[in-house]
């Protein structure tokens, strides 16, 4: 991975680091927003047969973190691409 200059190479990390903390942050809304802090207010909702919150706190926040993953791959290719630095 070779950048043009120092400036693209931190220009590079900021976004990589911005990108991260912003599935973090839904991570974290996801798993201990709707898991633990509304799951009182979720299970009054079912799903499948299943409490809402129950689900969330059981499955969602694995799901989401699953298709957060896949999310984080494509959107650091199209940053890669952008930067020059892709395969």
């Amino acid at each position: 991975m070779a950048f043009k200059d120092a400036d693209h190479a931190k220009a590079y990390w900021n976004e990589n680091l911005s990108l991260v903390f912003k599935l973090l942050v839904v991570w974290f809304v996801v798993s201990f927003g709707c898991g633990i802090l509304l799951v009182d207010v979720l299970n009054e909702v079912r799903f499948f047969g299943f409490k809402l919150g129950f689900w969330f706190s059981q499955q969602g926040a694995i799901y989401t973190f699953v298709v957060l993953i896949f999310v984080y791959a494509h959107k650091m290719n199209a940053l890669d691409k952008k930067y020059g630095v892709d395969e």
